[in-house]
């Protein structure tokens, strides 16, 4: 695959990890624009977040219908009309219809073709480690920079402007994919299972709205939790069924069997969950307890890009001399550390470097660790098989960045009047998180290369 292929394909992961990420900076701008809360902005990026999640799955079933050049350019045309309409947005409402309903299906439809195209294109585990080196550098890079890149442009212009940003990118991409060639004819009489497609995404929805509701209403949290578990677990009795039947499910249970990627989706979930969790926190925190401006915010999280982009884009080099389990286990410790650097220097010190060590400690943590992960998943199965572990393996990676803002953020958001010690509450919640993926990486084959 030459650059001009790979090139449309990271800049897609890098502008869709962007938008996950760039309006932490913007709250208090936009909240103060459409008259709406800390708790209303913090909807919009999860509803987003959760959306690319729950509809992942469906739509890389959809390229083996439909074709994977084909999904990837309507999806970027779905998000550039999304784009649009957040910026000229009027309410809290149109911004969601925008931002986090055209832009997360967008997402959802171009982002499976992505890691399709370039598991294909592929053949060897070294060549492959570079191009996911390039697309997950630029996803990890995309989410860092997010407030940084979204700061600027809030405090030179003005917050819509960001959304043409991303509108403006977005073209560049549809121009650069002109030179794309779907390596697999489309098969439009493939069986498409839309009740598992319901099913799951709504099982997952709910799970997660639930998650939402934990500062407001215990009940309705529980309540929908225990409905979010039912339909999952009616998901996988009809994906079974269907599957016993000789008909083709949502997804083939046979993806569970493989413990190397059941591991490897652990600690994809995990990565996403800590770096998007820790923006939002960071990002709240400073705006709404310490009054940083946006740009102000933004610059801080300089040393986590510099992070993410200096282990990510070594990531071939470091796949020849070590085994993916040791550099996703010492992306997580350096995960763990950063964390607790974060913790002990915010009550130390109220200068702005403060943040700074600990930033860059997890962008160099996540930057070393979501190549491996990736690669281990995508290396696990056949051909064959790359649709639906592209959708399940880009869905695991959103759901976490989903949990990551839904839950840190509910704890942060729950006392905000409690300055540091909400602040702390919800870093030693992603503190836990990391070392649950740490332990995952840790029970990895030691040979996964």
């Amino acid at each position: 695959m030459s650059g001009r292929v790979l090139a449309p394909l990271a800049l897609a992961q890098f502008i869709c990890s962007f938008a996950g990420s760039n309006m932490n900076v913007m709250i208090n701008d936009i909240g103060e624009d459409l008259d709406t809360t800390v708790q209303g902005v913090q909807s919009t990026i999860t509803l987003f977040l959760l959306i690319m999640a729950v509809l992942m799955i469906p739509c890389s079933k959809l390229t083996d219908r439909w074709g994977r050049k084909r999904c990837f350019l309507l999806g970027l045309t779905l998000y550039g009309i999304g784009a649009l309409i957040s910026a000229l947005s009027p309410s809290l409402a149109v911004l969601m219809l925008g931002n986090s309903v055209l832009e997360g299906v967008g997402t959802a439809l171009l982002i499976p073709p992505v890691y399709i195209l370039a598991t294909m294109a592929y053949a060897d585990l070294q060549s492959r480690a570079r191009a996911f080196g390039v697309i997950s550098g630029l996803g990890g890079v995309g989410a860092a920079a997010g407030p940084l890149i979204g700061g600027f442009i809030a405090t030179a212009i003005d917050w819509r402007a960001a959304f043409l940003f991303q509108a403006l990118v977005v073209a560049v991409i549809i121009v650069f994919s002109r030179g794309i060639a779907d390596p697999v004819a489309p098969d439009p009489d493939r069986p498409f299972d839309a009740a598992g497609a319901v099913l799951s995404a709504v099982g997952m929805f709910f799970v997660v709205f639930g998650i939402l509701q934990a500062g407001s209403d215990a009940v309705l949290m529980a309540v929908l939790l225990v409905a979010g578990a039912a339909f999952l677990i009616w998901f996988f009795l009809h994906i079974r069924a269907r599957q016993r039947a000789g008909k083709e499910p949502l997804l083939s249970t046979g993806l569970f069997r493989n413990r190397t990627s059941n591991l490897g989706l652990i600690t994809q979930n995990m990565q996403w969950l800590v770096l998007m969790g820790t923006s939002f926190v960071v990002a709240v925190f400073l705006q709404t307890v310490r009054g940083y401006s946006a740009i102000q915010t933004g610059v801080i999280f300089t040393s986590a890009t510099v992070g993410v982009l200096i282990t990510s884009l070594a990531a071939e080099r470091l796949s020849r001399k070590h085994s993916q389990k040791a550099l996703i286990s010492a992306g997580f410790v350096m995960t763990v550390a950063g964390i607790g650097v974060l913790l002990l220097l915010v009550g130390a010190s109220s200068r702005v470097v403060a943040f700074a060590p600990g930033l860059l400690l997890i962008g160099l943590g996540v930057g070393v660790m979501l190549t491996p992960s990736v690669n281990l998943v995508q290396s696990s199965f056949p051909e064959e098989r790359q649709g639906e572990i592209s959708g399940l393996s880009r869905s695991v990676s959103n759901l976490g960045s989903s949990f990551g803002t839904a839950i840190a953020g509910t704890i942060l958001i729950a006392g905000p009047a409690q300055g540091n010690r909400s602040y702390a509450l919800a870093m030693i919640a992603l503190g836990v998180f990391a070392l649950v993926g740490l332990a995952a990486a840790i029970r990895l084959p030691a040979g996964a290369r």
